[in-house]
């Protein structure tokens, strides 16, 4: 069933769109296949990248207690494509001035992004794909939300919503395998939780 792609704001898209124009904002971006395509380049692709802020305790059990997890919206991401190839990818943030360019990058998170796409393309439910970062475990999700109709850029992921680590995932969780969240986010909330301190023999 095909995704329901959030469209972006159109400042963040045009300062994609500049960024992609200058000469100098691709030259310093010191990513090497992006500065060796040859032909048009355009943005594809857009996805709301969320921040999990927090989980606590109580947050470990999102469909026992009723309470959501904490997230913010940072930026948004955009493909970069050099006819149907994807060749690097271009961040954008929130500014005081609104949305604003804030880098290119490469590397394995935009091939693991595609192939979750496609893995959520063949799960036969209609999604909003976003993206859903843990900072503190250097970890990144496509994060499949079941309201298709929703503000992409509010919101919270629901205990039904679906999360796809995409690789390379942190050390015991599996890259590329869906998740309820009501399932990975007590597997994330152990890890984010403090060790218990050691009591000194008396």
């Amino acid at each position: 069933m095909p995704l329901h792609i959030p469209p972006a704001p159109a400042p963040a898209l045009r300062s994609v769109l500049a960024a992609l124009s200058s000469p100098t904002a691709v030259r310093d971006a010191r990513t090497p296949a992006l500065q060796s395509v040859q032909g048009p380049l355009s943005p594809e692709l857009p996805l709301p990248v969320h921040v999990l802020d927090h989980v606590t305790p109580v947050d470990r059990a999102p469909s026992a207690s009723g309470s959501t997890p904490r997230t913010r919206l940072t930026g948004w991401r955009f493909v970069i494509r050099s006819g149907d190839r994807a060749v690097a990818a271009a961040d954008t943030m929130l500014t005081a001035d609104g949305w604003a360019f804030s880098r290119f990058f490469e590397g394995p998170y935009i091939t693991a992004t595609e192939r979750a796409l496609r893995q959520a393309e063949s799960l036969g439910t209609a999604y909003q794909p976003r993206l859903l970062s843990v900072p503190e475990l250097y970890m990144l999700t496509l994060w499949l939300h079941g309201d298709t109709e929703a503000d992409a850029s509010s919101g919270a992921p629901a205990p039904a919503d679906i999360l796809v680590p995409l690789a390379p995932a942190p050390p015991g969780i599996a890259a590329h395998r869906p998740h309820r969240v009501a399932e990975l986010l007590p597997m994330i909330g152990l890890r984010l939780s403090p060790a218990p301190l050691l009591r000194t023999p008396a």
